[in-house]
């Protein structure tokens, strides 16, 4: 006999709760497993087994965006992993093939990994739902439930569930230290650079200090130097199979800005702010309109932020570039971390983080009480009624209550 299978959530809420990469919020998925008749009304259903995952899905085509790129389809590698673990939801006492039901609930909680693991994979938290323009590399998660009927084969039914990460929001206090760094050229002139924050998201002021100084033990040499320009630019870096043998890496410049100086190195040395602003994805159309949105992933105004999944790591880099003449010139690059909300938005999730966490706080990740499965047998002489019929003269009616 034919089922129905679907997930709900709990009322007036995601299947998510809490917040993922958040240890203290205790990210899950809590819902049910809602299974019925397919066809028909009390036709009962013969259930073995059911049984719930957390399953990511990855891919990556690192030459999907090549030219050639229909002769190398074949290039796309995928891995498929279950987050967490996979939770037995019914099964049939021993001695029986299948239980005849009307239908059935049951409940589940699926505590996502929150544990910095190192080498333990399974402790590891997995990585937002992400997809690159021209699929070059996707990462999505579903729940997937089977459903075992008797001898017949399992049946697996699956349902997509999108996931951020929250750990590199702007607004946690470690991203708003300041960071600096040093590079020298010829031995004469030292370049560093000071960045008062390091986590941005779309549309976010992003400033540096500059400062270029004369090495003092040649100042006569270095004083000859011309400062020609600075440029102070975004590179997005993606590395495919980061894991594997034969790693291939993809460089793009996101932001530009160049400023003009000529000016002679002076004694005391050169001091400059420059600024730009992270570019953010235009999600509407030519005609203002929202495009509906994928189930699979949440709509982000950047179009990659910085993550680490099994086949593909993302990293970022804010470069500062002296051209120089009498001297080489010299270039810095300094990891920052992207997050794929802007500062306005990172502030507004402050507060419910918190309360989640307070709200988790009550909660046992090894036994989170669930609430009880109810499971309707065939035989059960009120079972039309949990399935809102009733039997009036011999005939199925709508139960009104």
């Amino acid at each position: 006999m034919a089922t129905f299978v679907r997930i709900s959530g709990p009322p007036n809420s995601n299947f998510l709760v809490g917040y993922p990469g958040i240890s203290a919020t205790l990210p899950r998925i809590e819902g049910k497993v809602e299974i019925r008749p397919a066809v028909g009304v009390s036709a009962s259903v013969n259930i073995s087994l059911v049984t719930v995952s957390l399953q990511r899905r990855e891919s990556i085509n690192p030459v999907a965006d090549s030219v050639i790129r229909s002769q190398l389809s074949s290039a796309r590698k995928e891995i498929t992993d279950i987050v967490g673990k996979e939770m037995l939801l019914f099964r049939c006492p021993a001695g029986r093939e299948s239980e005849a039901v009307l239908c059935m609930d049951l409940p589940f909680v699926i505590v996502i990994p929150y544990g910095r693991g190192g080498e333990e994979i399974a402790r590891r938290v997995p990585p937002a739902s992400l997809q690159l323009d021209k699929r070059s590399a996707e990462t999505f998660y579903e729940l997937v439930v089977t459903v075992q009927q008797g001898h017949q084969d399992q049946r697996k039914y699956a349902f997509p569930v999108p996931i951020s990460r929250y750990d590199t929001l702007s607004t946690f206090g470690m991203y708003n230290r300041p960071e600096s760094a040093e590079r020298v050229s010829d031995h004469l002139v030292t370049l560093g650079i000071s960045l008062p924050r390091w986590s941005y998201g779309p549309l976010d002021p992003v400033s540096v200090y500059i400062k270029l100084s004369p090495n003092p033990e040649s100042l006569s040499k270095a004083k000859k130097v011309t400062i020609q320009s600075i440029t102070v630019g975004i590179d997005e870096e993606i590395i495919y199979n980061h894991e594997g043998d034969e790693p291939k890496r993809n460089v793009k410049t996101l932001a530009k800005h160049q400023q003009s100086v000529g000016v002679r190195m002076p004694e005391a040395g050169y001091f400059t702010n420059l600024g730009l602003v992270f570019p953010a994805r235009e999600l509407r159309d030519s005609e203002g309109v929202l495009p509906r949105g994928r189930k699979e992933y949440p709509m982000y105004s950047v179009a990659g932020f910085t993550t680490t999944g099994t086949l593909y790591k993302i990293e970022y880099y804010l470069t500062v570039k002296a051209r120089m003449s009498a001297a080489r010139d010299i270039l810095l690059r300094q990891p920052i971390v992207v997050c794929p909300f802007d500062h306005a938005g990172c502030k507004e999730e402050m507060e419910a983080i918190e309360q989640a966490a307070k709200d988790a706080a009550h909660i046992s990740p090894d036994n989170p009480m669930l609430p009880a499965a109810t499971i309707i047998k065939a035989d059960n002489p009120a079972g039309l009624r949990a399935l809102g019929m009733a039997m009036v003269q011999g005939q199925r009616k709508p139960l009104i209550e």
